[in-house]
């Protein structure tokens, strides 16, 4: 197995797809979600690969929980993580009618989680070959593409993370560890809707492919699902 990845929000959609991604790939996988128990597919997944996938109990929005896993993984090499968990929020996101305290909730998870994932596991990273960050973001973050107003909680919490990982692409950079933001295309997903234009599979195939062939000189990129890039 010649990659290690960590990926959170393992339990379905894309994260579930990427875990699925990683074991046909070879890969030794970290697989995190709130509640294993009830993440049947996933513990099919690593049942049938025994050895290759362990699933570790995580609530990103609890920086305890992180702490604990990244003290349990200690002195283990990772070459990917992927912060894939992520939330919508509350329907109630349009002007006039925005939940507060769901808004606060949403930026501890889409913002604030990634940044503190990536605090715990830096040593990881470093002592893993291919030391890379990798973030699902949202065009939706995007200052220039928003066209169409509204979504207060998703978009600015997004476009914070978006930040986030501008920042660590330059304070990582002399560690030689890579950050990128990576939208994944509207998909068919709880979040994404039956009428998404593309499943989890296409989805994961092409973010693996834009990873696999990013660098150092490519750290700091809010990638499209294409491969070009975003505008801020």
């Amino acid at each position: 197995m010649s990659r290690s990845v960590l990926i959170t929000g393992a339990n379905r959609g894309i994260g579930l797809q990427m875990v699925r991604q990683s074991v046909k790939n070879g890969w030794r996988v970290y697989a995190c979600c709130r509640q294993p128990g009830a993440a049947d597919e996933l513990i099919k997944v690593a049942s049938l690969t025994p050895g290759q996938v362990s699933v570790h109990v995580l609530d990103i929005a609890e920086t305890a929980q992180i702490q604990a896993l990244a003290y349990e993984l200690r002195n283990t090499p990772i070459d990917w993580l992927i912060n894939n968990a992520g939330v919508y929020g509350s329907a109630e996101h349009q002007f006039g009618k925005t939940d507060e305290q769901n808004w606060l909730t949403t930026f501890r998870i889409n913002t604030i989680g990634p940044m503190k994932m990536t605090e715990a596991f830096i040593d990881n990273l470093e002592s893993g070959s291919e030391k890379k960050v990798v973030t699902l973001s949202s065009k939706m973050a995007s200052m220039a593409d928003n066209s169409s107003g509204g979504s207060y909680i998703y978009r600015s919490t997004k476009a914070a993370l978006n930040a986030v990982i501008k920042s660590l692409s330059i304070d990582l950079k002399s560690r030689n560890i890579s950050v990128v933001a990576m939208h994944p295309g509207w998909v068919k997903t709880d979040m994404g809707g039956p009428n998404a234009e593309i499943d989890t599979q296409e989805s994961v195939v092409n973010i693996f492919n834009i990873v696999e062939t990013s660098g150092m000189q490519d750290s700091g990129a809010f990638y499209d699902i294409d491969g070009t890039i975003i505008a801020w």
